[in-house]
């Protein structure tokens, strides 16, 4: 009978035991840290806001729901250079991130090339299946998903439009080297059509390349519709400066090219679109979703914004830009 007695004991003083290893582990899963890592092709306003915004969406989710898991953001920017993008893609892959965030399509591609395993994001791609990165944007099939900023460039270029006088074609200027910028160019050429817009359409592949094609714009257009692409966006200043100089009214596929030297826009705030894309990190990183089965989001608003300053230069006034819809 004492025997019993003292196995029983034994078996619950195991058993207490083992009770308070679980309790610590279910602590220590509470405070974990998780790591992501973020590849951003380069450095402007509507990328910065889109990568900053993914970390307010992220963290206001955490914080929300999960207060005590800490995030360690791995940053990378490639500048721009392609080579830059291979070596850092891999860096972030290697370092076995639980996460990898890709900031526009060149990013997002470098990463999708490196990795079919690691749950990975993306924000600022026009269109994630033409980029090779998902198989459709209801059903990814791939380790990837994210957020498109796909404007609606109809719309802008109605705007546009209507800030315009005279009969001369409405500008387009683009980098054909963007997958995200031709497509846009491509949907603006068949609203035009539809419309009896005429058009005049324009690359420019370099920095060194904008003010001289902006030259040879001068005098031929009544307006200037500038997509969200990246040269362009990284440009800003220097296209504004050259419009106004022209009396030029330019719409912009995005707000902060808008707020950087444009006239006005109908389109998204990358901001926003950065925190949709931290809302599906915390989905992907909490509650272990994958990628694979997350549709595609587009931005859940649009907003008209008007830069005032720029507006009264080119002798405009706001009430004359009105929503296009």
């Amino acid at each position: 009978m004492m025997k019993k007695t003292l196995l029983g004991t034994l078996v619950l003083g195991l058993g207490l035991v083992l009770a308070g290893c679980g309790s610590q582990a279910s602590s220590s899963t509470k405070g974990k840290t998780l790591n992501v890592g973020i590849l951003q092709i380069v450095q402007h306003g509507s990328l910065d806001e889109a990568r900053q915004g993914f970390k307010a969406g992220l963290n206001q989710e955490l914080k929300a729901h999960n207060k005590s898991t800490k995030i360690n953001y791995h940053y990378l920017n490639a500048q721009g250079d392609q080579s830059n993008l291979n070596t850092m893609s891999q860096q972030l892959v290697q370092q076995k991130n639980d996460l990898l965030l890709g900031i526009a399509t060149p990013a997002a591609q470098a990463l999708a090339k490196k990795t079919t395993t690691t749950p990975t994001l993306v924000t600022a791609v026009t269109d994630l299946k033409a980029a090779s990165l998902v198989k459709s944007d209801q059903k990814p099939g791939t380790n990837v998903s994210g957020t498109s900023d796909l404007t609606p460039v109809g719309l802008q270029l109605k705007l546009l439009k209507s800030l315009t006088k005279g009969n001369k074609p409405l500008g387009i200027m683009y980098n054909s080297s963007e997958e995200n910028s031709v497509l846009q160019v491509k949907l603006a050429k068949k609203y035009a059509k539809q419309h009896h817009i005429d058009l005049k359409v324009v690359s420019a592949t370099s920095t060194n390349d904008i003010a001289s094609v902006l030259a040879g714009l001068e005098g031929k257009v009544s307006g200037l519709y500038l997509p969200t692409d990246n040269l362009m966006a990284s440009a800003m200043k220097t296209i504004g400066q050259k419009a106004k100089a022209a009396k030029l009214p330019v719409v912009t596929g995005s707000i902060e090219m808008a707020e950087d030297g444009g006239t006005a826009t109908y389109g998204l705030n990358y901001r926003d679109l950065g925190k949709q894309t931290g809302k599906m990190a915390y989905q992907v990183l909490i509650n272990h979703k994958e990628p694979q089965t997350m549709p595609v989001e587009t931005a859940k608003t649009l907003h008209l914004y008007v830069n005032k300053a720029n507006t009264k230069a080119i002798g405009l006034t706001t009430d004359q830009v009105k929503s296009p819809k």
